[in-house]
């Protein structure tokens, strides 16, 4: 289809992966079926995939790629790449209203921080050491430029310098950091699959240093920030579990345990679903909830996690203060009082997340998260359509000029608060019939098809059988409102094509949009 023009707005970059444990749960990769062929040579064949399976839906959608030059560290094509982003989109806008800022951190840190962090002693296998070149200048004494590095697997640390780097009082508390930065864990060549097992990938990581009496307010508003989020994108159902003070070589005291768990359980009870309780299972530091998933196969997987950390504060030896007659004010350590690290992620793995969410829709993405949103196609290639055609995409898309070539030919700013969309053009001189069954083969969502007779009316038709094959309630609502009323009741029963003038594209594009609140 050399003709096919695609007009794409301009994407927010940003990233991240799974929750912080010192104990960490490697989940079954994906089984495959293995076939044979029936020769002299007895060759086996490549292991399958199904079509429903993320990887064989990942490359009939153009969104990621691999390659042996870094194996495990997926390669997200641009389709790919706009999910990503949207995901992103989502949660930063989500953390406003729950009270988290972005924060960016390192990715490599000297070894001497993993020592203080505890993760060189328990976790070095799994880390990517790095060596420096070393300095000159350095002044003496000074921890040289040629000490070890590694990779991080975990933002924890580097937020806890955040938190050291500023004074704090007990009015301040509790305070909250999200970070969308890549990490990377060493894991082995055999256990790699897709997305939903990685060596580099994003996670929506969140730290909170709280108060201990803060403790069930922040588990409260994460659990309802991720109900909220799989509510949303239509995932679930899902099991929380409560994993509780192990039987020895745990840290803390044990009424820190007891109102730590305490206040879990009435947060896990304030949300109004059954709870199970995993009876001693809880890392050394602190219990944790676990958010498991499940996938349309019936399997569940480790997604969201949120963990209390008794440990990290106290190797960092973070404070803040706090005055007598304060709950937390301890006589022993006047004025100051230690925070309670809270970790969280609400997607977990954005990798392993989109997976998911590849699978769930079958490639039959909500207009909001669709990689190929609309396409305009041609009836034929007299100028005047094609000309049509290429302003109409552009004025679809959320832009003021016409666009030649995937570039706007005067472009203007564009603030973030437009509201662009994803819109191709294919001017080919393929029949009508073959470039609406590509377009549908792609799962465009809207197909628009502009030909002499709506040149001559102004208007163009869309076809809506793609959307209405979203498993999007609220996106075949809206287009059923819309035929209902161009077209009357009986249009409702099979509705196919709908005519509209083209200043009612994109105000519709905007509505679908926001379809996901």
């Amino acid at each position: 289809m050399r003709s096919l023009l695609r007009l794409r707005p301009s994407l927010t970059p940003g990233i991240k992966s799974l929750p912080w444990q010192w104990q960490f749960t490697r989940s079954q990769p994906l089984s495959y079926t293995a076939i044979r062929h029936c020769s002299c040579s007895d060759k086996p064949e490549a292991p399958t995939i199904p079509p429903t399976d993320h990887r064989a839906l990942g490359t009939a959608q153009e969104l990621f790629t691999s390659s042996v030059y870094s194996p495990g560290s997926p390669l997200f094509l641009p389709n790919g790449t706009h999910v990503v982003n949207k995901l992103i989109s989502f949660l930063r806008t989500q953390y406003l209203q729950y009270g988290f800022r972005e924060v960016l951190t390192p990715t490599i840190y000297k070894k001497s921080l993993w020592e203080i962090s505890g993760h060189w002693q328990n976790y070095k296998d799994d880390m990517y050491e790095v060596t420096g070149r070393g300095a000159s200048g350095e002044a003496e004494g000074e921890v040289g430029e040629d000490e070890s590095y590694g990779l991080k697997p975990m933002n924890c640390p580097g937020h806890c310098l955040l938190f050291k780097s500023q004074n704090h009082s007990y009015r301040d508390m509790p305070v909250r950091y999200a970070d969308f930065s890549p990490l990377h864990r060493n894991e082995v060549s055999g256990s790699l699959t897709g997305l939903t097992r990685v060596r580099r990938f994003h996670q929506d990581d969140g730290h909170i240093f709280s108060r201990p009496q803060q403790i069930k307010s922040e588990i409260t508003s994460a659990l309802g920030f991720v109900d909220m989020a799989m509510k949303t994108f239509g995932l679930g159902p899902y099991r929380l579990v409560l994993s509780t003070r192990p039987e020895k070589d745990f840290i803390g005291t044990l009424e820190m345990w007891d109102n730590a768990e305490m206040q879990l359980r009435e947060a896990l009870d304030s949300t109004g679903r059954e709870w199970a309780l995993n009876e001693g299972d809880g890392a050394f530091y602190g219990p944790k909830i676990d958010i498991q998933l499940q996938d349309q196969a019936g399997k569940y997987h480790q997604l969201s996690t949120i963990q209390l950390d008794m440990n990290l504060p106290q190797r960092f030896e973070l404070e803040y203060q706090v005055a007598e007659g304060e709950p937390d004010y301890n006589p022993a350590t006047p004025g100051v009082a230690t925070p309670v690290l809270i970790h969280r992620a609400i997607f977990g793995s954005l990798e392993r997340f989109l997976a998911l969410l590849i699978e769930q829709h079958g490639g039959h993405w909500p207009f909001w998260l669709s990689p190929r949103q609309a396409i305009v196609l041609t009836v034929n290639q007299d100028d005047a359509v094609v000309r049509q055609a290429q302003e109409a995409a552009a004025k679809f898309a959320g832009f003021r000029a016409l666009v030649n070539d995937g570039t706007a030919e005067s472009p203007r700013p564009l603030s973030s608060v437009d509201s662009t969309f994803l819109v191709d053009v294919d001017t080919s001189a393929q029949t009508l019939g073959k470039k609406i069954q590509r377009a549908k083969q792609m799962k465009y969502n809207l197909i628009f098809i502009l030909g002499s007779r709506d040149l001559a009316e102004g208007g163009i038709t869309v076809d809506v059988t793609g959307q209405m094959q979203s498993k999007t309630d609220k996106d075949a609502q809206t287009l059923q409102a819309l035929i209902k009323a161009r077209l009357g009741d009986d249009a409702l029963q099979n509705p196919r094509a709908v005519k509209l003038s083209l200043d009612e594209v994109h105000p519709l594009l905007v509505e679908l949009e926001k379809n996901f609140v």
